[in-house]
């Protein structure tokens, strides 16, 4: 029994002293959940951001998010003999979709994304003087962001232009701010 114990404490030992002469295994952050104003999420989106290879930082990714925005319109109403037009708000949900890839050092916090996609909308609506005519409609964006993302994850920081690309093709300058977390 003394023989047995003293092997498993050597074994032990031995197991010890060799996993702490291993360099560590540090995981790579790449993911991000974040908070964006304005940008294809139209007022507000909350987001998911990932890079394809789990194994670097940089390269190509994709978003996915769901926002919300609001839509103002005129309505036109009819009561007994008298006509008048109404202003009406609604509240428009959007998700944004889009591929994107990030320019930088893998060890180094900032760098800069290039990128492009879709938002869906949930209803019909009048966005930056277009009109959306109907349920569901899709709109394009692209986005050019600096971001600030720590090497070892946490608060991380996102800023740019992103622009809305309406039905025709026309481009509608829109700019975008985000706060989130890497992990």
């Amino acid at each position: 029994m003394k023989k047995l114990i003293s092997f498993l404490v050597t074994i032990t030992g031995l197991l010890i002293t060799f996993n702490q002469s291993l360099p560590a295994q540090e995981a790579i952050v790449n993911k991000l959940f974040y908070t964006e104003l304005g940008g294809p999420g139209i007022i507000m989106s909350m987001n998911f951001d990932s890079r394809f290879n789990s194994n670097e930082r940089v390269g190509f990714g994709y978003r996915l998010g769901a926002g919300f925005g609001i839509s103002s319109f005129y309505e036109g109403h009819s009561v007994e003999g008298y006509s008048y037009v109404e202003s009406v708000t609604r509240t428009i949900y959007s998700f944004p979709v889009g591929l994107n890839y990030v320019f930088g050092k893998p060890n180094k916090s900032s760098s800069f994304e290039v990128g492009g996609g879709v938002s869906i909308l949930s209803r019909k609506a009048s966005l930056y003087n277009f009109d959306v005519e109907k349920f569901g409609y899709v709109i394009g964006h692209i986005s050019f962001m600096y971001r600030i993302t720590p090497i070892n994850g946490g608060f991380s920081f996102r800023a740019g232009f992103t622009p809305i690309v309406g039905t025709a093709g026309d481009l509608y300058p829109m700019g975008a701010i985000g706060f989130g977390y890497a992990f």
